[in-house]
């Protein structure tokens, strides 16, 4: 697929153990495509590389961007991607909506681009971290 110059897109991950699953959509809220990516460099690689398939990537959303998605949140920060955590939706609102993966990383995306509820993931890699690791 070519890219879209002028296309912004923004990401949406939710994050587990073994694998990522992303949701891509652009500023008219298009959902764009949806993939699984492993919890690894060449993952996150994967990943990216899949994302800026359709366009310029503007930000993505991560859920659980301190646990299962730290890598993937260093590592898109790394490459100068805004990245926000995304809080997990409310059992009401995935009630009404559903619960998969799939869902979950569309949300994501749709928070980023509606500009709610988003946090600064935290770097983990202060002073904290470093006691965490060392204990």
């Amino acid at each position: 697929m070519m890219p879209e110059t002028c296309r912004r897109v923004i990401g949406g991950v939710d994050t587990h153990k073994d694998q990522n699953v992303a949701v891509a959509i652009d500023e008219s809220r298009q959902r764009l495509g949806g993939g699984s990516f492993e919890t690894k460099a060449s993952g996150y690689a994967s990943m990216l590389e899949w994302f800026t398939s359709f366009g310029e990537l503007a930000a993505v959303g991560i859920e659980g961007s301190g646990s299962y998605g730290l890598g993937l949140s260093r590592y898109l920060t790394a490459t100068n991607i805004i990245v926000h955590e995304v809080m997990t939706p409310k059992r009401q609102t995935r009630r009404r909506h559903g619960k998969s993966d799939s869902i979950g990383a569309e949300a994501a995306a749709r928070t980023v681009l509606a500009g709610h509820d988003l946090i600064t993931p935290k770097s983990a890699d202060g002073d904290v971290e470093t006691m965490r690791r060392c204990a």
